[in-house]
């Protein structure tokens, strides 16, 4: 099961070596990370993605709360959330495939960020699905080159810290 953990950190030096390392200490596999500056910059936030069962969830949970460095720490249930991650990739493109990957750009809401003779390069941001879903047709055309950020998520609606 894939568990969407928030955590309010201090935005200082070394605060995301020690949170990587505690999963890694405890065997636990990252799927994606995300740390950037909230509105007080003294506060960063981190989306991390990380595959278990519930008894992993509360073991992490647990550690990272009682680190120094971590102000606060939750679980954001998928149905809970807005996620989106941030993708740019580089498709090779020749005659008559630079129309049909501009179509599939645009059905997605992909957009043009490089053009050259031979290369095309799209940014799109988008729930993790949908990006998987655009890479999958992409595919077809030859990626030469896949940049994709990690996982970032915030509570629906009234839902916040």
């Amino acid at each position: 099961m894939e568990h969407i953990i928030s955590a309010l950190v201090e935005n200082k030096s070394g605060v995301l070596a020690r949170v990587a390392g505690l999963f890694s200490g405890r065997g636990f596999n990252i799927d994606s990370l995300a740390v950037g500056r909230t509105e007080d910059k003294s506060v960063s936030r981190m989306t991390i993605v990380v595959q278990g069962d519930d008894a992993i969830l509360e073991q992490v949970t647990k550690q990272l709360n009682k680190m120094i460095d971590v102000i606060k720490v939750w679980d954001l249930p998928q149905q809970d959330a807005v996620q989106r991650e941030l993708l740019l990739v580089k498709i090779p493109v020749e005659g008559s495939r630079r129309s049909e990957i501009l179509q599939i750009a645009d059905i997605f809401g992909a957009r043009v960020v490089d053009v050259t003779h031979r290369d095309l390069t799209l940014e799109m941001a988008g729930n993790p699905q949908t990006v998987s879903s655009i890479l999958e047709l992409l595919d077809n055309f030859g990626i030469k080159e896949i940049v994709r950020t990690g996982r970032i998520a915030i509570g629906r609606g009234e839902r916040n810290l």
